[in-house]
């Protein structure tokens, strides 16, 4: 794992296949307040990600069991409360999560729900035109074939291609 952000605030997270979970080359992009916390809502959340090509998929919360998605990426939007997430796998790093915290997960990077409030909520979406996501547990057997799946899974190119920016970076800056 590496990590490192840019001028504007957003981090990069890198994630080495740890046997288990495969992760990605691709990082993970986590926007810390991407919408101001008086402005998060599932809502806005929604409005913002499908306006970038990212249609919402689900209101939820996020599994608390180690999981990835090997057939898309995947955008969850924290729309009220916080929660500690395990983001790369078992061997991966606990991030805190709160509201108006956006994440981008590429196909193939573990994530699960270590702790959260009674009331957080996540918007998830994918990217327009993917498939229904996989749930992939990192099981045995699993691989070769999620590896095969992760590496076939295209970068967004849309116009507005990052879900929290709507324009094309830098989420094709990072993952072009």
């Amino acid at each position: 794992m590496d990590a490192s952000g840019d001028a504007s605030g957003l981090r990069l997270e890198r994630f080495a296949d740890d046997g288990m979970i495969p992760n990605n080359r691709l990082p993970l992009l986590f926007y810390g307040a991407a919408v101001p916390v008086s402005g998060a809502s599932a809502a806005r959340m929604e409005a913002m990600f499908a306006a970038a090509g990212w249609p919402p998929a689900w209101r939820y919360t996020v599994y608390p069991f180690h999981h990835y998605h090997s057939n898309t990426h995947e955008v969850l939007g924290i729309a009220a409360g916080t929660a500690r997430l395990l983001l790369g796998g078992p061997e991966g790093r606990a991030f805190s999560v709160a509201a108006g915290d956006v994440i981008v997960i590429p196909a193939g990077v573990g994530h699960c729900q270590l702790q959260k409030s009674d009331d957080f909520l996540v918007v998830g979406g994918y990217p327009a035109g993917s498939p229904a996501a996989d749930l992939m547990r990192g099981s045995a057997g699993e691989r070769p074939e999620a590896d095969l799946r992760i590496g076939e899974v295209p970068t967004p190119r849309t116009p507005r291609t990052d879900p929290v920016t709507g324009d094309d970076t830098p989420l094709a800056r990072y993952w072009g």
